[in-house]
């Protein structure tokens, strides 16, 4: 299910509405943790791809310095800053999933059907992406 969002101010609040209880992907916080005795399949040396491009990551962080160097001028628009960068973060953070799941969905349902090879790809594709959020 793919919604358009029209072109405005972004907040953090904005996102927690989404994510309101009662909506069928919404899990309590101790149920989204890992769970110690959980084997996370990962070994000690394997490297988790970063979620945002240099670039992407870079231009975050020149936003983010503006926003606490403005804050010494407007400390209350600095806040509101930060809340609109943290959403669009987060917002970025979702298009790199829902692009990620949608060319996972394209390799599963090609033509040559959902062997349980590509289903083991599709599974360490979500696992790894899974571990490079909870390594944030």
């Amino acid at each position: 299910m793919t919604r358009v969002m029209e072109d405005k101010t972004l907040t953090t609040a904005d996102l927690a509405a989404a994510a309101e209880p009662g909506r069928p992907a919404d899990v309590p916080v101790e149920e989204a943790r890992p769970r110690a005795a959980a084997p996370s399949g990962r070994t000690g040396d394997e490297q988790l791809a970063p979620l945002f491009s240099p670039d992407g990551a870079s231009d975050f962080q020149k936003r983010w310095d503006a926003v606490q160097i403005a804050f010494v001028d407007d400390p209350k628009q600095a806040v509101q800053r930060a809340d609109e960068l943290v959403a669009q973060v987060m917002k970025s953070l979702a298009e790199t999933f829902s692009n990620e799941r949608a060319k996972l969905e394209g390799q599963l349902n090609a033509k040559d059907g959902a062997s349980t090879e590509n289903l083991r790809v599709a599974l360490q594709r979500y696992r790894s992406f899974f571990q490079r959020l909870l390594a944030l």
